[in-house]
């Protein structure tokens, strides 16, 4: 009788991203991974120890994808925007595993080439060398709670959308002027956290990156 075949790490890192493609985390499992590629659990623990393991590495290919082919370009906040935006692009097409990221990091390649180029870009900016390892730190957790929060929106379903969308609008539009009299005010120019990702997620990168260079201004 044939063996079971031998899964390399790369094809299981393969077919996990593709279930995750029409499945969440939360109901993603080992177990349901072995059964796609025709072996046992075991088989999979001998290249991850865990689910939470396996799904880091699935980020971290999503990380790895993003700054493929990137070239540093422009000035320093110029190449932080570059990967900012290809980090969003990139989970843009793997919503599932952006919370992954944000939850969990992860200490693959793809990671540290992201860590590595924000710290050259901050170094460029002429920040004294104290003050970098803090503001790469508000950098990154701004990126991923941004990614992870546009990701979170691209997850939900049509109609439950439809139905956030009609309570938003019965919340907003129909607010009590006298309980609530500046929402009342604004009601019809505020919009739902849905609409406008990318300006919103460029316009608060750029302010975070502005105070970054008010910092080496006053080195």
């Amino acid at each position: 009788m044939a063996g079971r075949r031998r899964w390399s790490t790369e094809e299981i890192l393969d077919a996990a991203a593709e279930m995750l493609r029409t499945s969440d985390t939360e109901s993603f499992s080992v177990r349901k991974l072995a059964a796609v590629l025709g072996t046992d659990s075991s088989s999979l623990y001998r290249h991850f120890r865990n689910k939470t393991e396996l799904l880091r590495a699935v980020a971290d290919r999503i990380l790895l994808s993003a700054m493929d082919g990137y070239r540093p370009e422009g000035d320093w906040k110029q190449r932080i925007l570059t990967m900012a935006r290809r980090v969003r692009e990139a989970f843009g097409q793997h919503p599932q595993l952006a919370a992954v990221w944000a939850r969990y990091a992860s200490g693959g390649t793809g990671s540290r080439l992201i860590v590595d180029e924000t710290l050259q870009a901050l170094r460029a900016s002429g920040l004294p060398e104290e003050q970098i390892p803090l503001c790469y730190h508000r950098i990154a957790v701004l990126i991923a709670a941004l990614v992870a929060s546009e990701a979170g929106f691209a997850t939900v379903p049509p109609e439950e959308h439809e139905q956030g969308m009609e309570q938003f609008r019965v919340a907003v539009l129909g607010a009590d002027p006298e309980r609530f009299p500046a929402l009342a005010h604004f009601a019809r120019d505020i919009r739902p956290l849905g609409g406008d990702r990318e300006a919103a997620f460029e316009e608060i990168l750029a302010v975070q990156l502005a105070h970054v260079e008010a910092l080496a201004g006053t080195r």
